[in-house]
């Protein structure tokens, strides 16, 4: 009985297992430019007659799945080309070869949004890394109930786990902390300051169709806070064809979730609604009788309107809502309501999102966008009650224009940022406005030679005014090497909640000082090389190396306070941090199966501190190995990842360890059936030192965390798709170019 979830989920499987349809066919295409032969991400292939279609990976290829036999329309199309319709005889035929003409005086596909430039993916100066499509379905079957899953997976991304009691995780792109990380969603900043606790925790990924990444400073393209790079989710938008999606899983650690996403459009309306809920029981693989997940009770619910009035003009308004409760700590505490430590995180979620973007003419566009969020948060512990709330505004509008070989956007935003802790002194509270303008350039200087720069002007009420700059140069040989150079400025401005705060639960952690503290300001390089060949007509090789380095100067500390007894207070740093290092990431393609490889080398040197250590609680060293075997019916991955040796903040190194998964999942016209062994050697961080002791009182003292706390986790789930199991997105696999 104590594993019911799990069997009423592995029940439901087999039962849609049963029920398989009769026999059908893929259909496969390659879509190229007819004019240099490159293949093209993002085209459009659809039997409308059927209501089936399929779009097009960075190898230009993509399957039309379960077609039965007939005669069929099939259409390729490709935004900035001609169109081609051929007749596809389905079984006599299931290979199909797109050569489509570039038209003139249209626009590139639009595939990366957070570059903010209208330009396809490979024209692209700023180094973006893509995932999307099928690598996505894999990962919200791995995680269906956040997006850490996603992020950790990426080369240089670590997920730094703050506590155990709440399972709080935090971003760290190249060694550097989470604050330094720019969330968005849509383009619209998604957590910030009070907001950022538990944020990572709190987005479930169904709704996304695909993450873009860009690592090293990006504030000159959506203001402060992106030192070390921003995460751009883009939601899923609804398509002429209905889409409803039903995810049911379940894990052997008791744990449940269930996602709903629906997406319809007619002619001048349209219309998303995710829902997602997730219920998690208390769980102790260690049997320290202290939780390693916490009880947890989450519920999202995010509907969308989209009305189109004219075939240039969207206009679209969203509302999200999020409710989540998680109680961790002492086992007998957590049922009963003893004395005993626990840790009781209630968070509560409510924004709206508005755009209205218009094209003025065939070569300029027009954007409003505007967001309104609410947050409240109560941390609740046995002796501390932290409570407070946080009022985001966010307002941009945009012009865009271009011509044959430049590109040109406009824009100037403004930012609110409003703190209220509940407390009778409410010495803590912050507000913060900041107002910026930006503009960016994109100029083809030839057929190989792109360059792109930008300009921000920023000024923040109480911190002054910041000037950014940024340059990228993208070179393109006439073969599949690609190279490119940018960097840039950034800044952040100093406020309460980082990593070190969190860690402390806002404990006597004194607030923010604005006569005394500075903002933060960095600089970044990044330099990377892209090369892929054929070994031979059947083996595909890509190899990807970056080099990169991002120097923070003023960097805001938490130490104990010299003048208060028993407070920590912030201060500036008195020299910089340094992170350099490299990535590098490879792929090999034979057929239906893919390897992809990769390694990451951080060097967070803290030059303020003696002898400037590396950074704690960050390996040097990481590498991974993802093997994949895909066809119509079967999805199996493999995955090995290895994290290096640490530091913890006393100066002692942990041990390196290894983590392993495997998902398999079947395909069925109907959906997908999956099954996932998450850490599969049960490599946790009780099985190398405590992470928790307690002393002859019963008050615990929680130990830095360095690998996971949970360790193996089976789950297993169900995605029905009552119209059908179609893809309308690339696959994409940590890729750049």
């Amino acid at each position: 009985m104590k594993k019911i979830i799990l069997c009423s989920v592995l029940l439901l499987c087999y039962a849609f297992a049963k029920a398989q349809s009769k026999t059908t066919y893929d259909i496969r295409i390659t879509v190229i430019s007819e004019e240099d032969n490159e293949p093209l991400l993002g085209a459009n292939a659809i039997i409308r007659s059927l209501k089936k279609g399929a779009m097009s990976d960075l190898n230009g290829k993509g399957i039309i799945k379960y077609v039965p036999a007939g005669t069929y329309d099939l259409t390729v199309s490709y935004v900035g080309h001609e169109s081609k319709t051929v007749i596809a005889i389905v079984p006599d035929q299931l290979n199909y070869h797109f050569e489509l003409h570039k038209a003139e005086g249209e626009l590139d596909e639009i595939v990366i949004q957070s570059t903010r430039s209208s330009r396809s993916f490979k024209r692209t100066p700023t180094r973006v890394e893509f995932i999307g499509g099928e690598e996505l379905i894999e990962k919200t079957a791995m995680n269906s109930t956040n997006i850490a899953m996603m992020l950790r997976e990426s080369t240089g991304i670590q997920m730094q786990q703050t506590s155990q009691s709440s399972a709080n995780q935090s971003i760290r792109i190249q060694g550097l902390d989470g604050r330094y990380t720019q969330l968005l969603k849509d383009g619209f900043p998604l957590y910030g300051g009070f907001a950022g606790g538990l944020s990572i925790m709190q987005v479930p990924p169904l709704d996304i169709a695909q993450f873009e990444i860009i690592k090293g400073s990006s504030s000159t393209l959506y203001g402060g806070g992106a030192i070390a790079g921003l995460v751009d989710m883009v939601s899923k938008t609804p398509n002429e064809e209905k889409e409803l999606d039903l995810m049911l899983v379940g894990t052997q650690a008791l744990g449940l979730t269930g996602n709903v996403f629906y997406s319809a459009r007619d002619e001048k309306w349209g219309t998303t609604l995710y829902a997602s809920a997730n219920s998690q029981k208390e769980y102790d693989p260690d049997g320290d009788k202290f939780s390693n997940l916490p009880r947890a009770r989450t519920i999202s619910l995010n509907p969308k309107v989209f009305y189109y009035p004219s075939d240039k003009t969207t206009i679209w308004l969203g509302l999200n809502g999020t409710y989540d409760q998680r109680k961790g700590g002492n086992l007998d505490a957590i049922k009963d309501n003893s004395n005993a430590y626990t840790e009781e995180n209630i968070s509560r979620r409510f924004s709206t999102q508005a755009i209205w973007d218009t094209e003025l003419s065939d070569n300029s566009s027009f954007q409003f966008k505007n967001s309104v969020a609410y947050f409240n948060r109560e941390l609740l512990l046995p002796n501390m009650d932290f409570k407070g709330s946080q009022v985001n505004t966010f307002t941009e509008v945009n012009y865009k224009t271009n011509t044959e070989k430049t590109e040109w956007i406009f824009g100037a935003n403004l930012y609110s940022s409003n703190f209220n802790e509940d407390a009778v002194t409410n010495e803590r509270d912050q507000k913060d406005l900041t107002a910026g303008s930006f503009v960016n350039n994109v100029t083809d200087l030839n057929d190989n030679w792109i360059l792109e720069t930008g300009l921000r002007t920023d000024f923040t009420t109480d911190w002054g005014f910041f000037a950014l700059p940024r340059a990228s140069v993208l070179y393109k040989s006439n073969g599949r090497f690609t190279s490119r150079l940018g960097g840039g400025l950034g800044y952040k401005i100093p406020d309460l909640f980082t990593e070190d705060a969190e860690r402390l639960n806002f404990q006597n952690v004194m607030s923010i000082d604005k006569n005394v503290l500075v903002a933060e300001t960095s600089y970044g390089l990044n330099l990377d090389f892209d090369y892929g060949f054929a070994i031979t007509d059947k083996i595909d090789f890509t190899i990807n190396q970056l080099f990169y380095i991002t120097a923070i100067d003023d960097g805001l500390l938490l130490n104990s306070s010299v003048t208060n007894a028993g407070m920590f207070e912030y201060s500036n740093a008195t020299d910089v941090t340094l992170s350099r290092g490299a990535e590098t990431n490879i792929k090999f393609s034979y057929k239906d199966f893919k390897w992809f490889l990769n390694y990451a080398h951080i060097d967070t040197q803290l030059n303020f501190l003696d002898g400037n250590p590396q950074k704690p609680l960050t390996a040097k060293h990481n590498a991974g190995s993802v093997i994949m075997y895909e066809n119509e019916k079967w999805r199996i991955g493999y995955e090995t990842y290895y994290t290096g040796k640490q530091l913890l903040f006393n100066g002692t190194e942990t041990t390196d360890f290894f983590t392993m998964g495997l998902l398999v999942m079947k395909n069925f016209d109907w959906g997908n059936v999956f099954f996932n062994f998450e850490n599969l050697t049960d490599r946790r961080q009780s099985r190398f030192s405590p992470t928790v002791a307690v002393d002859i009182s019963g008050i615990p003292t929680f130990n830095e965390i360095y690998a996971p706390t949970d360790g193996f986790i089976l789950s297993a789930g169900i995605i029905w798709k009552p119209f059908g199991n179609t893809s309308h997105h690339g696959h994409g696999h940590h890729d750049d170019d």
